[in-house]
């Protein structure tokens, strides 16, 4: 048996996220079809990093198992038939026992934000057309990196055995179109980044103060967290596995 972690980069907005669901067309699904119909044989992907409905990637991870060794020029075959939305990038040899989730060592996302209405991004972006103190976003994305504990910030009925988050970067940065969120974690809980984002700019249109924010960690305060930042302006851009690993056919 061979194992393989395939990178794949995806516009995520007419699909119902990553995972496989019943009724509902999915990136894996997509993919595993593709692989199935060259490899000739039934295969089960695993993600290293699950993407909600309507969120993008410019490199996510899944690994497969194969009977035989995976040969180089099917990547062509696979992106002929697979939509334009989606792209095989490259695959790699990895040890029998290695997993594309537990042996990465982070994940990065960015948020953007469109504070103009534009046609050509709005299916990548959040249109957000109100004043924002930018030195706020950035205390609170501050604030951000000093924490550990995100239980405010994951959704309910999350089956996971904690809520701790070691945050590696946080930060703000000014765009063309308007603004971006940039963090870096090991790990990230389910609509983590969109409530950390939705909430974030409550404190940038000064409706939520920056003593609020710090009390959703101090105090436990859940009622000042927002879920409504949308899907469209979230992109998982990078995930990180220890630099031997991953061994290009």
């Amino acid at each position: 048996m061979h194992r393989y972690f395939i990178e794949v980069m995806y516009k995520g907005t007419n699909y119902s996220g990553l995972q496989t669901q019943t009724n509902a067309t999915t990136i894996q699904s997509v993919i595993e079809n593709a692989f199935q119909k060259i490899l000739r044989q039934t295969i089960h992907l695993t993600g290293s990093s699950r993407t909600d409905a309507g969120v993008h990637a410019l490199q996510n991870f899944f690994h497969i198992d194969t009977d035989d060794k995976f040969p180089i020029q099917k990547i062509y075959n696979i992106n002929a038939i697979l939509p334009t939305d989606i792209v095989v990038k490259n695959i790699y040899a990895v040890p029998p026992q290695t997993h594309c989730r537990f042996n990465a060592l982070s994940r990065e996302y960015k948020y953007f934000i469109a504070t103009q209405k534009n046609p050509f991004i709005q299916d990548r972006s959040h249109y957000y057309p109100y004043k924002i103190d930018i030195t706020l976003l950035q205390q609170a994305a501050t604030i951000i990196q000093t924490q550990n504990n995100f239980i405010a910030f994951s959704k309910k009925h999350t089956q996971v055995n904690n809520f701790i988050c070691t945050i590696q970067k946080s930060q703000w940065s000014t765009t063309q179109y308007g603004y971006t969120y940039n963090i870096q974690a090991n790990r990230f809980l389910r609509g983590m980044v969109r409530a950390i984002v939705a909430t974030m700019l409550h404190v940038g249109r000064r409706s939520l103060t920056i003593q609020n924010f710090k009390n959703i960690f101090q105090q436990n305060e859940h009622q000042w967290v927002d879920f409504s930042a949308p899907p469209q302006g979230l992109f998982l851009v990078k995930v990180d596995y220890p630099p031997d690993l991953l061994i290009p056919l």
